[in-house]
């Protein structure tokens, strides 16, 4: 008896280990060529300021695995860390300077302001039978 529900137990998680993978994320060319391209930008950078991966790893407080996962444009790495690294090596990111980003983001959340606050589907057809 013991027996039966170790092996229904292990088939049950064998199941689910194959569906977990099967269930991997993908992602479109376009963000895996944006993503290489950050990367490299933020390799060259740290390149002509002359720092190894340990030293700019060290400033931006991550491991220097995370920073050659970034370089290499790894999409699982978070966005936030790849922004500050590009911030430290002077990748500019939107604009220049931070009064622009500023300005920017006041008028995007303008335009959202505008904008109904919840979008909801129309399930009705449209009767444009004249």
């Amino acid at each position: 008896m013991i027996m039966v529900i170790i092996t229904v137990i292990k088939g049950i998680h064998d199941s689910y280990s194959i569906q977990k993978e099967h269930m991997a994320r993908t992602y479109t060319h376009y963000s895996k060529a944006a993503t290489l391209l950050l990367g490299k930008l933020i390799k060259l950078g740290r390149k002509q300021k002359k720092w190894t991966e340990s030293e700019l790893a060290e400033r931006a407080g991550i491991s220097r695995g995370t920073l050659q996962k970034i370089e290499k444009g790894d999409l699982k790495c978070e966005i936030g860390l790849a922004f500050e690294v590009a911030s430290l090596v002077g990748v500019p990111l939107f604009e220049a300077d931070l009064s622009s980003l500023t300005k920017d983001i006041d008028l995007i959340q303008t335009k959202i302001a505008l904008l109904p606050h919840s979008i909801r589907k129309r399930n009705q057809e449209v009767d444009d039978d004249f």
